[in-house]
């Protein structure tokens, strides 16, 4: 184990680097720098499992696929989500689509939009294929494999994730704890962290924050694009998918982005890219391009025997012309020419199907198919994997750890939570104190009191629930990911995240309170007072449970934020200060009893004038109107109930959990989708 290590790590102190392969053949061996050992035995299946799962070895990889066809599914009755009979056409997205990378090789994967890249990407990854009919073989060494491919590859998405407020090197600190081994030591995961930093040039900014393109300042974008990658390779993957590595970024970025995959296949590594509108200099820098047109090969091999393929097509790529750009317009349809184009692709799809190449693939895939390993392929490609039991290399307590510490450190470094949340509470308190400032103890001073009342609890609700608004849903497209990756639980993720917010929807209640109570001149008790900061904390948790209620079933900041609002009205409405119990309609009775305006406001009514033994009826009373002698007359003129003082604490803490709950199954479910 130990020498396994220190050739992931490349810590051997005698010895130079060494770039280490496991021939995945009958023979089991493992060759180094042209030597050969058999450190793992034929007989040996769990020690071959092991050593795989590891991911401190590349294996050589070739992946073939052979007369792939992909279906889709398409309503035409727009208006109607049921599939009716007549209402579904079938559309054909790729059609006899054949291929094969090698060990060691950059592949770019080229076409017009519509092509067929995506779902080609998608088809090889085993993602997002939900909603498709797949028919063909994909393989991997020979032997066919479905989502198992997972086990050993990665894949970069186009669109950077990441926590904004995390380093970079604390980014790849935590998927280091999480993703790789569990046979691995903790310093045997940072050890691989700082190597991969170094392999991506990330050192320089490997203490700078990540960022975010929302308007947090980080990295640059070729800088986050390498993390992408960085992220990928901790577990050093045999095979990588790459979906548009240069999207975004300026020609020289593209270029050393590319530069550095194609560094990294000398390693052996097998990575295949999707790529838009790459520079000459860019394409020249693939091993092998695959030209999709229309969902069918239009060709695949080096570019050299691309442009001599097209050139005996008597399509000639012109003198000093970009070639990626040349393939992609001779295979693009062109609006208003749709027949003669599709004429075109047509024919040179054909012409590749008879060609040379074409038959030098179909002779190596059936080569590395007679060669397969049974062994191999009862360890390393089992569809299942079983998957329920090795989805997650770490532990749930070492999954809560990680993810609570990334969660508190995202939490601490926000400026807008602790800056403007923290001003406003500080304005806002102030200003309501200085407002109802040492109210009398009479009826105009009972009014004032009351909804001085009522709109504490109003600011605290909305101030929670915009917080929860405008992170959560962000942050949720990141835990997606992860979680599709294998990272952590739904529940692991969920219960860190609120336990680690728990003290924001603490603290600042506490300091509203302190301010503000004393400066409208509550009743003064430190028992009363101590009640009422309670049952602020109460309802700031209790509106942040809404908030992640409505940021699980919204896909968007914007959508949150427009939606949440309008629901919180009603609530507001029959929270008993707008309108009594006796005045609500009875078909929107029910909305009292899921409102926790209600129950808070009773609460702090309760709190309040319960021991109020005096009120001056006098001073300030209007002729013809009831004055109130005490507090119990305030509390009864409310329609309110001393006895409701703990059913009230029992209905909070009853919201608090509905809301919870319920946003935990709807964050269970998009997760589940998630990974179709």
């Amino acid at each position: 184990m130990d020498e396994e290590r220190e050739l992931l790590l490349g810590s051997s102190q005698n010895q130079p680097k060494q770039t280490t392969y496991v021939a995945i053949s009958h023979t089991s061996d493992v060759s180094v720098d042209g030597g050969s050992e058999e450190l793992y035995p034929k007989s040996n299946e769990h020690d071959l499992r092991r050593s795989v799962s590891m991911g401190d070895i590349i294996e050589p990889i070739s992946l073939s696929w052979k007369n792939v066809n992909v279906f889709v599914e398409i309503n035409k009755n727009k208006w109607c989500r049921r599939k009716k009979s007549g209402g579904i056409e079938s559309k054909q997205l790729l059609r006899n689509v054949n291929g094969l990378v090698k060990p060691g090789t950059l592949l770019a994967i080229i076409g017009a939009s519509g092509a067929g890249k995506s779902t080609l990407m998608n088809v090889l990854t085993g993602r997002n294929t939900s909603q498709y009919t797949i028919r063909g073989d994909i393989q991997v060494n020979g032997i066919t494999v479905g989502r198992g491919i997972k086990n050993i590859s990665a894949y970069v998405q186009q669109d950077e994730l990441f926590i904004a407020n995390l380093t970079v090197k604390e980014t790849l600190v935590f998927r280091a704890l999480l993703r790789m081994d569990k046979c691995l030591n903790k310093q045997a995961r940072l050890a691989r962290v700082d190597e991969v930093i170094k392999e991506m040039g990330l050192q320089k900014c490997e203490n700078t924050k990540v960022g975010s393109p929302s308007g947090r300042k980080g990295i640059s974008g070729g800088e986050m694009k390498r993390l992408s990658f960085a992220c990928e390779m901790l577990t050093n993957p045999p095979l990588m998918f790459c979906d548009e590595p240069t999207s975004g970024l300026d020609s020289f970025m593209a270029q050393n982005i590319v530069q550095t995959l194609k560094e990294t296949t000398q390693k052996g590594r097998t990575i295949l890219c999707t790529i838009h509108q790459p520079s000459s200099e860019v394409f020249a820098l693939f091993d092998h391009v695959l030209l999709l047109a229309e969902g069918r090969t239009a060709f695949m091999g080096t570019a050299k025997n691309a442009f001599a393929f097209f050139n005996g097509l008597n399509y000639p790529c012109p003198v000093n012309f970009n070639p990626a750009d040349f393939y992609v317009l001779t295979l693009a349809i062109v609006p208003g020419n749709e027949s003669e184009c599709r004429e075109t692709v047509e024919k040179i799809c054909d012409a590749f199907d008879q060609s040379a190449e074409m038959t030098s693939i179909a002779h190596d895939t059936a080569t590395l198919s007679e060669q397969s390993s049974n062994l191999t392929h009862s360890v390393l490609f089992e569809d299942a994997f079983d998957e329920q039991h090795n989805r997650y290399k770490t532990s749930w307590i070492k999954q809560f750890r990680t993810v609570i510490w990334r969660s508190w450190i995202s939490l601490v470094r926000d400026d807008l939570l602790f800056k403007v949340r923290g001003g406003q509470t500080l304005v806002l308190s102030v200003i309501l104190g200085l407002v109802y400032l040492q109210q009398d103890y009479d009826m105009i001073g009972v009014r004032n009191i009351n909804g001085a009342l009522f709109l504490m609890i109003t600011n605290q609700s909305f101030t929670s629930l915009f917080a929860v608004l405008n992170t959560f849903p962000i942050e949720i497209a990141v835990f997606l990911r992860e979680y599709g990756s294998g990272l952590y639980r739904v529940d692991v993720y969920y219960i860190a995240k609120v336990l680690a917010e728990f003290p924001s929807f603490t603290i600042f209640p506490i300091l509203f309170s302190c301010i503000i109570y004393w400066m409208v001149g509550l009743y003064n008790s430190v028992t009363a007072f101590l009640m009422y900061t309670g049952v602020l904390i109460l309802v700031a948790n209790t509106a942040g449970g809404f908030g992640y209620l409505v940021s699980s079933l919204a896909r968007s900041v914007n959508v949150a934020l427009s939606v949440a609002p309008p629901i919180m009205i009603p609530f507001m409405l029959f929270g008993g200060f707008f309108v009594t119990d006796d005045s609500i309609p009875v078909y929107f009775i029910w909305l009292k009893f899921v409102s926790w305006f209600k129950y808070a406001n009773e609460l702090l009514i309760i709190i309040q004038w319960e021991d109020v033994t005096h009120i001056d009826c006098h001073k300030n009373a209007t002729s013809g109107k009831g004055c109130f002698q005490n507090g119990t007359g305030v509390i009864e003129d409310m329609q309110y109930s001393k006895d409701n003082l703990y059913f009230d604490v029992g209905m909070m803490f009853t919201l608090l959990a509905v809301f919870h709950i319920f946003t935990f199954i709807f964050v269970l479910i998009r997760a589940r989708r998630s990974k179709s």
